[in-house]
């Protein structure tokens, strides 16, 4: 299958897609660095997507061969007939998905899955080095390391919202990207971790004032609170008159 389009629009996701979805191989092809029709030069940008996927590849144990990056001007269709061929050949002595790697076709599917509801996180945490502008090719192969890998992911971040402070005044909830908010009008939010995808809006969504939202980096979320013990019940001062005082169906 072949995507025409800006390699400044490529996306984590769209590669993580490609194989979850039963792909051998990734080829990807840019304008050359330093001649990008737009300011924004996006080939830089696909190009530390594509180092930072080898690296999270190597950690999954996924051939990092399998994913490949060449730069070329609109008129080179030689240049581009040979890195095309030349990662055909590589994808043939690797053979179908999983027979050169060290994770099978079975696990695969359900870790790039994993992996995918992180991208948002691993772009934010690794902002600094995804607009980075690598002009030396010698940079490259150290531009990201497995260590930092690995421990990018042993301290994946989890958000949670405190009981105590939450307001139920739903901010977070309507500015969460995924829904994975719960909660209502008069009911303590909770985040349900399966849904989240470790974006940090809701942690920037949450008032000052209020300072609900935790984030944890890598440790145990505490467990969320039950359903029957998220009202929160809010008292006027005299009968019929509402107050910003709450009694909240703590344990």
């Amino acid at each position: 299958m072949v995507r025409v389009m800006c390699s400044g629009r490529i996306d984590l996701a769209h590669i993580l897609r490609a194989f979850a979805k039963g792909a051998d191989g990734v080829f990807i092809g840019g304008c050359r660095l330093g001649e990008c029709n737009y300011l924004t030069h996006g080939n830089y940008h696909a190009l530390n997507l594509v180092l930072l996927c080898k690296k999270i590849f190597e950690h999954i144990g996924l051939n990092p061969r399998r994913l490949q990056i060449a730069f070329m001007s609109g008129g080179e269709g030689n240049l581009f007939a040979a890195e095309a061929d030349d990662f055909s050949k590589t994808i043939k002595e690797l053979g179908f998905i999983g027979q050169a790697d060290r994770i099978g076709p079975s696990q695969l599917e359900a870790v790039l899955a994993d992996v995918g509801r992180l991208v948002p996180f691993i772009t934010i945490e690794k902002h600094a080095k995804l607009t980075a502008r690598l002009k030396d090719a010698a940079d490259w192969e150290n531009h990201f390391s497995l260590a930092e890998i690995k421990q990018l992911f042993d301290q994946v971040a989890s958000y949670v919202i405190d009981p105590a402070k939450c307001q139920a005044c739903m901010i977070c909830a309507r500015s969460c990207p995924v829904e994975a908010i719960e909660g209502g009008k008069g009911l303590i939010h909770v985040i349900a971790q399966d849904r989240c995808i470790r974006c940090g809006t809701c942690l920037n969504a949450c008032p000052p004032r209020f300072g609900a939202v935790t984030r944890i980096d890598g440790g145990p979320v505490p467990p969320p609170l039950p359903v029957d013990k998220r009202t929160i019940v809010r008292k006027g001062g005299q009968e019929g008159k509402k107050s910003t005082s709450t009694e909240r169906a703590l344990p």
